[in-house]
């Protein structure tokens, strides 16, 4: 594993800590994902979903879409070349559909 990947599984876990203590969202199956499949890969399960994920809603619902792997991805551009440019594109307008201008 890459630095890089090492430094995108930690900033997966940093998300999940902030929705629990800062948007009160317990992840729990987010947090099984990483466990099982790293950052990188429950990053590409969740942005190639056809729907938005169950998280992903429950933090629109808290007003912390700042706080999904959408956002973590398209804000940060360190991470764009972990993920292929369909991804991003896909990243991208999930955020737009839920009204969620990146680096707000």
């Amino acid at each position: 594993m890459s630095s890089l990947e090492a430094e995108f599984d930690q900033a997966m876990m940093d998300v999940y800590r902030r929705a629990k203590d800062e948007a009160g969202y317990n992840a729990t199956v987010f947090l099984q994902m990483l466990m099982k499949k790293r950052g990188i890969e429950t990053a590409k399960t969740l942005i190639n979903s056809s729907a938005a994920s169950d998280g992903y809603t429950a933090l629109y619902m808290r007003g912390r879409l700042d706080l999904t792997v959408e956002a973590l991805v398209i804000e940060d551009e360190r991470w764009h070349s972990l993920f292929t440019t369909e991804e991003l594109t896909r990243a991208r307008k999930r955020l737009k559909d839920y009204r969620y201008e990146p680096g707000h």
